[in-house]
């Protein structure tokens, strides 16, 4: 019987993306055994200082790949948005599972949308890019960082009394806690990150029976149109905490993308969009159209 050891961050988020990977995983291959693996990662134990973390890329990830590296574990299971963009000596991206929804939430006691939140009302969230976006939608609104797993965040929302936190819709889903929702954020409010609501399995390079089996759950449009959003990223040389965001749609007939740049005020904002048949070639050539259009400036300044 083989048996299939994966690592993932402790987390109930993570724990919960890792078994719908695995089950995944045993039912294409009927008879396979799967093990989970927590492992404790640099950015799960300095949560409440992740901007003054020095080399803040792979805060994630680092763990479970020298966990992949070392032998303890077969495969990581990330979520696609935290995987840095450089590729990992010794590593590849054995799957791009089928994506749940990429768009964030709004969550709040009362069904808000973005534009119904009362004056100056107080929005919790870590991120830039979310932060920038919702600024240049609404001035007025006071941006309260926040850090945590997704449950955390939801308590902070009232033990801090603001009145509503942005989170990944996914993960909302996933962890059963889709009543939370207040509202969904459309694209025209709030592009994602890129590669959020995907699910990444690592592996080693040379580990021809784990990537064989990961073939099972590898999602070939998904995978397309996370290559594209996260080529965009990378060669804009920014990571998840920069103010950058792509989504695309891939079949096997057309790719398209939208993206934004923005500064960290929101009041700088560059929307971008694009279509081809090559992935990387999109992500790359709508990251030069924002280079051309001013980004390098605005990045500059985050």
């Amino acid at each position: 019987m083989t048996i299939v050891r994966a690592g993932t961050r402790r987390s109930r988020l993570a724990i919960a993306q890792t078994r719908l990977v695995l089950e995944a995983l045993e039912s294409a291959w009927p008879g396979l055994r799967t093990v989970i693996t927590p492992i404790d990662t640099r950015g799960d134990r300095w949560q409440s200082t992740l901007d003054a973390v020095p080399g803040g890329k792979g805060i994630f990830t680092s763990a479970l790949e020298d966990a992949l590296r070392s032998g303890d574990i077969d495969v990581a299971v990330h979520s696609l948005k935290d995987l840095p963009t450089e590729p990992a000596p010794r590593l590849t991206l054995g799957a791009v599972c089928a994506r749940a929804t990429a768009l964030d939430a709004l969550v709040a006691d009362k069904p808000y949308t973005v534009d119904t939140l009362p004056a100056r009302a107080r929005i919790g969230t870590g991120s830039r890019r979310r932060a920038a976006q919702l600024l240049h939608r609404r001035r007025d609104l006071e941006i309260v960082s926040i850090r945590g797993n997704v449950e955390t965040r939801i308590g902070k929302m009232r033990s801090a009394a603001l009145d509503a936190v942005v989170l990944a819709e996914a993960g909302l889903k996933r962890l059963g806690l889709e009543n939370t929702i207040a509202s969904v954020l459309p694209p025209g409010v709030m592009l994602p990150a890129a590669g959020q609501g995907a699910l990444a399995v690592q592996c080693r390079e040379d580990d021809g029976d784990i990537l064989s089996l990961l073939l099972a759950v590898d999602n070939v449009d998904d995978r397309r149109a996370t290559e594209a959003e996260r080529t965009f990223l990378k060669v804009l040389g920014g990571g998840c905490s920069v103010p950058v965001a792509a989504y695309a749609s891939s079949t096997s007939e057309s790719l398209r993308m939208d993206a934004v740049v923005a500064s960290v005020d929101g009041a700088t904002l560059i929307r971008l969009s694009g279509a081809g048949q090559s992935a990387r070639a999109l992500g790359e050539d709508l990251a030069q159209v924002a280079l051309d259009r001013g980004a390098r400036d605005v990045l500059a300044h985050v």
